[in-house]
């Protein structure tokens, strides 16, 4: 009998120190996720607007044939993202005829007040001009039928941010278009499988691609729809 109480004893001792032992032990903690990677992009250009003014680009980018493709027509509402000098927005804006709108959007301040000045000076009372910011482009909700980005998503800094906020703002049908070049993010151009990827990733399905716009083999045209 008495040696069963020692060995109770002994039993409850050893449990204790396992307890204790357990408990002074330091917490193991599973280590966090990484970061998300950010791809790079170039630097949103801040130069002279008037470089984008060169003759014979409409013929280079066969714009008139991209409109078509985007189904802008007259009464329709039409995105400039990245408008920069409104190069493309005057051309939508007489397309279009007054009975559509085109949003001429920008981050760039001074790209603003340029495009503010020129549809002054030719007389298009169909162009309103939104400063934007990196990840949302402050359309208005529901009311675009046609969205174009021109060598401009290379520079965006947040892509899938600014996509999956744009589709607010899009109505039933609606096309989106980016003209493109390839590259690695931070020459100017981004691949397109990047751009299929993270189009894919906003919620958007490519419909149609073409390489005719300037023919180096450089140069993409992507067109998309939301799903």
């Amino acid at each position: 009998m008495r040696k069963r109480g020692v060995l109770i004893v002994a039993l409850l001792f050893q449990s204790l120190v396992c307890v204790h032992a357990q408990s002074a032990a330091p917490a193991t903690h599973a280590a966090p996720p990484p970061a998300a990677e950010t791809r790079k992009t170039s630097k949103p250009y801040a130069g002279d607007l008037s470089i984008f003014e060169t003759p014979g680009r409409d013929e280079k980018l066969q714009i008139n044939r991209v409109m078509e493709i985007l189904a802008i027509r007259p009464g329709v509402a039409v995105a400039d993202i990245g408008a920069g000098s409104g190069w493309f927005t005057v051309r939508a804006a007489k397309r279009v005829t007054e009975t559509g709108m085109v949003y001429a959007v920008d981050i760039n301040p001074e790209a603003i007040r340029y495009i503010n000045e020129r549809i002054q000076k030719e007389g298009l009372r169909n162009v309103k001009a939104i400063q934007s910011t990196p990840e949302d482009p402050l359309l208005p909700a529901n009311e675009i039928d046609a969205v174009l980005l021109l060598k401009t998503y290379h520079e965006v800094e947040k892509p899938v941010a600014l996509l999956r906020n744009l589709r607010a703002a899009l109505r039933s049908g609606a096309r989106i278009g980016i003209i493109d070049r390839n590259g690695n993010g931070e020459d100017h151009g981004v691949a397109r499988e990047v751009v299929i990827r993270e189009a894919a990733q906003a919620g958007y399905t490519v419909r149609e691609q073409y390489d005719f716009v300037k023919g180096d083999g450089m140069d993409y045209f992507l067109v998309f729809t939301a799903q």
